[in-house]
């Protein structure tokens, strides 16, 4: 009886393994890595933030100290000196702000009595506008709305917020002092560190970029918030809402933000003042007067100062405020354009990722050789 046939399949070629193209393999490992630093930031955020944060307040103290140069006799001073000078301020300054939220929480509940009594008869002129005969009262306000929340829990919310944003801005104000410290010798360290002449120069290249572009953006961003809060202030000085000082400064720190952040500062006291006043037109007259003071700030008294300084297209400004927004809250939408830009500068310098920079860039400085 014979055997089945069996064919001999060895003589036969192997099946020929899958070649992926290497962009392909380029791109997956891309968006690992993306997915990655994403997660590292958000677990990283009580570590991370106020180092970030301290860098950028370097960049901000270190143009103040060489703006001092000018100054009669402090400029005579070492530039050490200078610095020193520009750390105190800066402290006190925060020192400051700090004292003046905790006095504006403690006057808002002092005024709260005020408001309650404004918001009855903003009802009772609402009610009458629409005709409606049963006025509600502020208890079946109360009941509907704030009454069905914990007082207790929200003060208790907010006196740990504003405690863990003391304990960050003191950990800024230690990171900044280090920070100048240790700036004058990190030239020599980067040289030291590495040992090819060719990428230690380039790295050093591509600190300087840093350095200049940003730090001179933060600079006048800076200055023009500081005017911008000033005229704000003059306005709700001169229409007499309460805690002027407080929202101009909210005003000049959401302008930090770019095309949103001057919307938000201005709809906090416009709102304040509908519950102060109790007048619809004196409110109007306030946003009127705000948003004029935005729009030739934002659109007269800024381009001219800052120009081109952060090259990122418009569409990259907002994606990147999404992103920090999601990973930092209002601490990550305030550091978005500074992280972004150090980010495109840090891709420019690199061959591999130099058309991502491309691609993030408002206007093409790379050409093909």
């Amino acid at each position: 009886m014979h055997a089945p046939y069996r064919p001999d399949r060895s003589a036969e070629p192997a099946a020929p393994m899958i070649e992926y193209p290497q962009q392909l393999v380029l791109l997956v490992n891309a968006a690992l890595l993306l997915v990655l630093t994403g997660f590292l930031l958000l677990i990283g955020k009580p570590v991370l933030l106020p180092i970030l944060a301290a860098v950028i307040a370097v960049y901000v103290l270190i143009n103040a100290s060489e703006a001092l140069r000018v100054v009669p006799l402090i400029g005579r001073l070492s530039p050490a000196l200078r610095r020193l000078l520009v750390l105190m301020a800066f402290t006190l300054v925060v020192m400051t702000l700090l004292g003046v939220v905790v006095d504006t929480i403690s006057r808002i509940l002092r005024e709260a009595p005020t408001y309650q009594s404004n918001i009855e008869r903003l009802v009772a002129q609402g009610a009458d506008m629409l005709g409606v005969d049963e006025r509600p009262d502020w208890k079946t306000i109360r009941d509907a709305t704030f009454g069905r929340l914990s007082l207790q829990s929200l003060i208790n919310t907010a006196l740990y917020s504003f405690t863990g944003v003391g304990a960050s801005v003191f950990l800024v104000i230690v990171y900044s002092a280090f920070l100048l410290s240790e700036r004058a010798g990190f030239a020599v360290k980067l040289s030291a560190a590495m040992r090819d002449a060719e990428g230690a120069a380039r790295t050093e290249a591509m600190i300087r970029d840093i350095n200049h572009r940003i730090g001179d953006y933060l600079a006048i961003k800076t200055l023009i918030n500081v005017i911008l809060g000033a005229v704000s202030y003059a306005i709700l000085w001169a229409l007499d809402v309460d805690f002027a000082i407080f929202w101009a400064l909210v005003i000049a720190l959401l302008n930090y933000i770019p095309y949103f952040g001057s919307l938000i500062g201005v709809a906090f006291p416009v709102c304040l003042s509908i519950v102060q006043f109790g007048d619809l037109w004196w409110t109007l007259l306030l946003a009127a007067l705000l948003t004029v003071a935005q729009m030739i700030v934002g659109n007269i008294v800024e381009p001219r100062l800052i120009g081109r300084r952060v090259n990122l297209s418009p569409f990259v400004v907002l994606l990147s405020l999404a992103v920090w927004s999601a990973l930092w809250g209002l601490a990550g939408a305030l550091l978005a354009v500074p992280l972004t830009s150090i980010l495109s500068i840090v891709f420019s310098s690199f061959e591999p990722t130099r058309p991502i920079a491309i691609l993030m860039a408002d206007r093409i400085e790379y050409k093909r050789p």
